[in-house]
């Protein structure tokens, strides 16, 4: 497993002595507003549900969740959240070669490694501003039986539009495209951005409710795929993977569901007012790079004075958290990712990561560490 997820609260407050409550969070990619309200009451009032087993199949939530997206239920399969599709798929898949589309979240890598399967992965290039490049994609799909897209993707926030991943998925019949849509949700019209009814038989999508209700704690997610596939996955599938909580969750957002899209829509207008505002704050900053994202998260290229580790290290000392984004592959000890808070909150840290970049004595070691190397 990859040391260095986002949301390593944990860690960093026993290291420091710290309740996790009192450290500023900015590394983990969670809704800012959530979760929605009535969420967590509903959540309280079924506190009793964790005195019995839950559905073992959890077909109630899977269910609901069809009703939430208006698709058949014999499509979906419901999980401890992504993540545990995501380690099982190349088992389910018998995948033989794989191509991971990057940088992106290294549990897809990790889990062909676990399963000794052979995986490369196709860098985006920096000098594009990490938008991928279907055509260079599409020459490097041969021999491979199993492609993996996150989209939106994490870190880099870029989104692949709807049509290029059809043509994509439809022109290669023969390969399995696994498209993690977890932050989808995030997206302005995200709706016409979904491959859940693309109708491509070789596409698996992966949809999470953990990020858009920020309700990460409650191990939630879910596949969408043919019918056949979707039995294929129940043979690898343990009995009672969603717990009492979760599902009473899913049950609640299902029935509540022109309040949750409301919702999602708010979310959406305040993270993009919020992306506009932090961009705007570092339009003058020199040599700092802000990507174009679409999520509730923003990749940063540092300046070459100062390196992710030294910008990490300062920050939490004033117990703020960033992603350092130095072990993805294809970035560098010059990228930090930040998932933006309210108002405030993000101003606050552009204030201190301005500060930071500007400081006098930190570029200057950095400058003679250069010099003498």
């Amino acid at each position: 497993m990859l040391g260095g997820h986002g949301g390593n609260i944990y860690a960093v407050a026993r290291q420091f002595g710290w309740q996790p409550s009192e450290i500023t969070d900015m590394s983990s990619n969670i809704n800012p507003l959530g979760p929605p309200a009535g969420l967590m009451d509903c959540l309280k009032e079924n506190l009793s549900a964790l005195t019995v087993l839950p559905e073992a199949d959890g077909r109630q939530t899977i269910l609901n969740f069809a009703a939430y997206l208006d698709i058949d239920p014999e499509r979906i399969l419901a999980g401890t959240g992504t993540t545990q599709f995501i380690y099982a798929l190349p088992r389910v898949l018998n995948s033989k070669s794989a191509l991971i589309l990057g940088p992106t979240y290294a549990d897809y890598a990790d889990a062909f490694a676990m399963h000794h399967i052979a995986c490369s992965i196709l860098l985006a290039e920096e000098s594009e501003d990490f938008r991928p490049d279907m055509d260079h994609f599409r020459q490097h799909l041969e021999g491979r039986d199993t492609v993996v897209i996150c989209n939106p993707n994490n870190p880099t926030g870029r989104l692949i539009p709807l049509d290029d991943l059809q043509h994509l998925c439809l022109a290669h019949p023969q390969t399995n495209f696994i498209i993690d849509e977890s932050y989808l949700p995030f997206v302005m019209g995200a709706e016409n951005e979904s491959m859940v009814n693309a109708g491509a038989e070789n596409v698996i999508v992966l949809s999470s409710l953990s990020k858009i209700f920020k309700i990460p704690g409650l191990r939630i997610g879910f596949i969408i795929a043919i019918p056949q596939m979707i039995e294929k996955f129940k043979t690898y599938l343990t009995p009672w993977s969603v717990n009492g909580l979760a599902q009473a969750a899913v049950h609640y957002l299902a029935m509540q569901r022109d309040q949750v899209d409301v919702f999602v829509q708010n979310s959406r207008l305040f993270l993009e007012t919020q992306r506009k505002e932090f961009y705007d704050r570092f339009r003058n900053a020199p040599h700092v790079k802000l990507y174009p994202s679409c999520t509730s998260f923003v990749l940063i290229q540092l300046p070459s004075t100062i390196t992710s580790e030294e910008v990490w290290t300062n920050l939490v000392k004033e117990k703020i958290l960033v992603r350092n984004c130095s072990n993805f592959d294809g970035l560098s000890d010059r990228y930090i990712r930040i998932s933006l808070k309210a108002p405030e909150t993000n101003s606050m840290l552009a204030e201190k990561l301005i500060a930071l970049i500007q400081q006098p004595t930190i570029n200057k070691l950095r400058l003679e560490e250069e010099r003498v190397a």
